[in-house]
């Protein structure tokens, strides 16, 4: 499995370096069977995070044709209302709020490749934290079950999107975590699901974490009303 993680201006550091250190571990783990990789809208570049000015570096373009998975982070940034001041600092800084950050998206090559992605069988989309928010103000997850940080859940709910309040969210070939710290269990959970248990739990030995909240899936009887 192949991985592309995704960088845009803005991004939450966190979003992207758990899930990073939890798939590349795995394909340590697993002989080779994980790769993963930062990539950006643009292809190579120095992106700068939403938090403290922290860079990473795409090292390729969003290829969404490739198979594997996709990963999209969420933003970090001043919380407030979502307008957007007349005159913005670097869009990098965390001077807009997670609402705006998340929103400039749409006004770049991102949206398009990430529709791809999306429409692509060959391929799962995983988000964190405001990921998700990412592709449902894009119209790419209506009808669809996902998660998000809990103080995005009614945004996210509002966009058509089945908005379920659990750590990580498996509808099929999308799969969703909630809050900054869930990059974590959404990384281990994919690597039991497309690796296997035994490298999953190998990874979460290494890192001394244990996996917690509730993985939710469609599967089963809906429950009756309390």
């Amino acid at each position: 499995m192949h991985a592309q993680i995704v960088l845009f201006d803005g991004f939450d550091p966190l979003d992207v370096v758990a899930p990073y250190e939890v798939l590349h571990a795995g394909g340590t783990a697993s002989a080779g069977a994980v790769t993963v990789e930062l990539v950006s809208a643009e292809g190579p570049r120095e992106v700068v995070g939403g938090t403290g000015g922290l860079a990473l570096r795409a090292t390729a373009a969003l290829d969404p044709d490739r198979p594997g998975l996709v990963l999209v982070p969420g933003a970090s940034g001043r919380i407030g209302e979502a307008e957007e001041p007349e005159h913005t600092a670097d869009p990098g800084t965390a001077d807009a709020p997670v609402p705006v950050l998340l929103g400039r998206t749409l006004n770049t090559a991102l949206s398009g490749l990430l529709a791809r992605a999306v429409d692509n069988p060959r391929t799962t989309v995983a988000t964190v934290c405001g990921g998700s928010l990412v592709l449902a103000m894009a119209g790419l997850l209506e009808g669809r079950c996902a998660t998000t940080h809990h103080l995005g859940l009614d945004l996210l709910d509002a966009t058509g999107v089945h908005a379920v309040r659990a750590r990580v969210v498996d509808d099929g070939d999308l799969v969703s975590g909630a809050g900054v710290t869930s990059g974590l269990d959404l990384a281990l959970y994919l690597l039991e699901r497309e690796v296997g248990p035994q490298i999953a739990h190998a990874v979460e030995e290494l890192f001394a974490h244990e996996r917690r909240g509730t993985v939710w899936r469609s599967d089963g009887p809906a429950p009756a009303a309390f």
